[in-house]
């Protein structure tokens, strides 16, 4: 593998840092397997050559002329991947992409908005030439899962977009000055760029607010903003305590001289000036932007705050100035997590690994190769989300690198969120076109194929697999609950559609394979697995005896307003009688009016929370973790309680719901027309008394089925 690399960055900063240092590894590992090119003779040229990788300089003053000499380049050397950084490397590469057959991908290590930030001629001209650029490379590298966020939420198409994290080696030590003396002044330090998008000016207002502190401010850096920002300092009578340092070229020297590390830009991807500074073993602040947060743990190994808040990095500079044992110990801590995390050579396998991946997609272009998904998505339902969640992560693990289409009533934002390509669920020509790409289509868990919704819903669903199928694609049923399709009409031609043109179905429970049976299903292969919740890493309730919790999830149903002053009066009854108070769950947006009208009917002095609304499978778990037991009218939240192995009552209003349960030997559960204070009482006693939970090992496992049965279709 051969890698051209395309670079246009400055002599200095953290871009700089990251292509010398990846490539200065890479090179050693499979030496004379990349050739860099800057568009300048300086200090980055001269830094690459140091490091052993051969650098070539273009720069003719004729950019016809530097895309001819590129075309050479290229073209004898046989590259299988061009690799650039920085506007004019970008504008370069889309140039030379028409006339090679590498690869081109890109490293995005700044917000491209904001690179030319105060200098609007720079922004029409360079700016304007990356961000075209930008649209028409191959592949796309953010620089921290923020940044690949920002490029999905952007528009660009998700599966061309990879995440990498910088990495520095953390050994040898930075020598850092003994600052025990207690006359010796607290210095706090930050190495930036002196312009509007490292915000300076809000760490010189905090530091101003330290007055009564023996503490100095060193200064790292040269920019347009270096009047501006001096005159500041005048201004709040803090020039004497302040040093303005210029360009730095030692800056190992000039970590060791500051016991603070500070960042507070309003933008950024994953900072090598903080990384630097954790090489030191330094206490580090930094504003919460791009990937710091997945660095610094805020209070436990830095702190973090929000860019422009002056008052929290004030607090958070007082509380390190007054404790050099606290500074000890956090730099240590974040030392630790970086080494661990975040060193060299991590950061080159990562790319290594996306170079790989990037070659192998080419090596299926243009063949029938992708999944769509087609499911309740998109609607504000945490269980429907949990269930593609689940499929999600069936599908990277049996191909990481196959384009994945989702149906969505949300197509944004799925798209933004899962980092999959999404059309609208009723989008018919999109999905007819999606259908003839991909080899695979996933009518995605969940009860699908049941007309208690509605007919249409039905229809809809079972018109999705005729057409995947006809259109090429092989029909995977996965992970569903059947039914009950209630209307003759709606039974036959379900059964004469599945029959006919489902290849493999996998069910979450035994009542399916009854109702497909009855439908007259019998040519396609049927397995028996678990919900796709069940192949995800969920939290537990890790000490159920102690927790004082039960946990509700009821929803609107037709009879289920009746019964809400039973169920009050049960919630009553486990506070007084087990000191459980209710935690409300709301699985679906919708669910937070009956939990309220339940809640009304409490007296004050039972105490009750609601849950906020969950974005993610793992947050519902977590919630329903902090239960002893749980009580639910919604086939999800038994789901989650059961992955949080909570012994469980189900309030049955759909036969799924009894369906699951027995499948999991969970037999505690009362039919809602049956629903009366009585018949809830002897449920909760029942919990109370037995606790036994599901056995998570086991649904696990046969979760398992449905990943296995992925890998086969795929594999066929």
């Amino acid at each position: 593998m051969k890698v051209l690399v395309l670079a246009s960055v400055g002599d200095i900063g953290g871009a700089k840092t990251h292509i010398i240092s990846a490539f200065g590894v890479l090179n050693r590992r499979e030496p004379g397997s990349c050739l860099m090119v800057s568009f300048r003779e300086g200090g980055f040229a001269q830094s690459a050559r140091d490091s052993g990788i051969h650098t070539a300089v273009i720069n003719s003053g004729n950019p016809l002329k530097d895309l001819r000499t590129l075309k050479k380049l290229a073209a004898d050397g046989g590259y299988d991947i061009i690799h650039s950084h920085g506007a004019r490397a970008n504008f370069m590469a889309m140039l030379l992409r028409r006339h090679v057959k590498a690869q081109t991908v890109t490293t995005v290590h700044s917000d491209y908005k904001l690179d030319y930030l105060g200098r609007p001629l720079a922004n029409i001209t360079y700016g304007l030439a990356n961000r075209i650029a930008l649209r028409r490379l191959d592949y796309l590298i953010g620089v921290t899962d923020a940044t690949a966020d920002m490029l999905t939420e952007r528009g660009f198409a998700p599966d061309r977009i990879f995440t990498i994290h910088n990495g520095i080696e953390i050994t040898p030590d930075i020598p850092h000055r003994n600052s025990a003396d207690a006359d010796a002044p607290v210095t706090i330090g930050i190495a930036a760029r002196l312009n509007p998008v490292k915000d300076i000016s809000t760490l010189i207002k905090a530091f101003a607010k330290l007055s009564d502190l023996n503490v100095r401010l060193r200064i790292a850096g040269d920019g347009e903003e270096m009047d501006a920002l001096t005159s500041l300092t005048t201004e709040l009578g803090i020039a004497d305590r302040v040093e303005f340092l210029g360009w730095v070229n030692d800056m190992d020297g000039f970590y060791s001289s500051i016991d603070i590390n500070v960042l507070c830009s309003v933008s950024e991807t994953f900072p090598y000036a903080l990384l630097e500074g954790v090489k030191a073993g330094l206490a580090t602040v930094s504003s919460k932007v791009g990937g710091v947060a997945q660095m610094i743990d805020d209070g436990c190994n830095g702190f973090l705050f929000n860019a422009g808040d002056i008052d929290t990095l004030a607090d958070a500079l007082r509380r390190y100035a007054s404790n050099a044992k606290l500074r000890s110990e956090h730099g240590s801590l974040l030392r630790a997590k970086v080494a661990e995390k975040f060193s060299l050579d991590a950061m080159v396998d990562t790319q290594t690994e996306i170079y790989r991946a990037i070659l192998r997609k080419t090596q299926k272009r243009g063949k029938r190769y992708g999944i769509a998904v087609c499911g309740a998505y998109g609607m504000g339902n945490i269980g429907d989300e949990s269930i593609l969640s689940g499929i999600l992560s069936s599908i990277r693990e049996a191909d990481a690198d196959i384009p994945v289409y989702v149906l969505s009533r949300s197509p944004k934002q799925t798209q933004n969120s899962r980092r999959v390509r999404s059309l609208h669920t009723f989008s018919i020509f999109s999905f007819f076109r999606v259908a003839g790409k991909v080899n695979v289509y996933i009518n995605g868990g969940g009860s699908l194929i049941q007309d208690q919704t509605s007919s249409r819903s039905l229809w809809f669903y079972l018109c999705t697999i005729m057409v995947a199928k006809l259109r090429g694609a092989k029909v995977f049923m996965y992970g569903c609950g059947i039914g009950p399709v209630s209307r003759k009409t709606n039974r036959r031609l379900a059964g004469r559609i599945i029959n006919n043109y489902a290849d493999v179905i996998t069910l979450r429970e035994d009542g399916s394979v009854t109702e497909l049976a009855a439908l007259g299903v019998t040519r396609p292969a049927i397995k028996l697995a678990a919900d796709p919740v069940f192949g995800l890493d969920l939290p537990l309730a890790a000490d159920r005896p102690s927790n004082d919790k039960i946990a509700v999830a009821l929803r609107d149903w037709t009879g289920m307003d009746a019964k809400i002053p039973e169920f009050a009066r049960a919630l009553e009854y486990a506070y007084s009688a087990y000191g459980l108070s209710p935690l409300f769950v709301p699985i679906d947006q919708r669910d937070s009016a009956v939990a309220e009208a339940v809640a009304a009917l409490l007296s004050s002095s039972v105490p009750r929370a609601f849950a906020e609304p969950m974005n993610t499978p793992e947050e519902a778990a977590r919630v329903m973790s902090q239960a002893k037991i749980a009580f639910s009218a919604r086939l999800h939240g038994l789901i989650f309680a059961a992955a949080a192995a909570l012994p469980l009552i189900g309030i049955v209003y759909d036969p799924k719901v009894k369906n699951f349960l027995d499948y999991i030997g969970q037999p505690n559960y009362i039919e809602l027309g049956a629903v009366s204070f009585s018949s809830l009482k002897t449920a909760i006693d029942f919990a109370m008394k037995n606790l036994s939970a599901p056995n998570v090992a086991r649904l696990h496992t046969l979760e398992q089925v449905n990943r296995d049965t992925l890998k086969e279709l795929l594999s066929n």
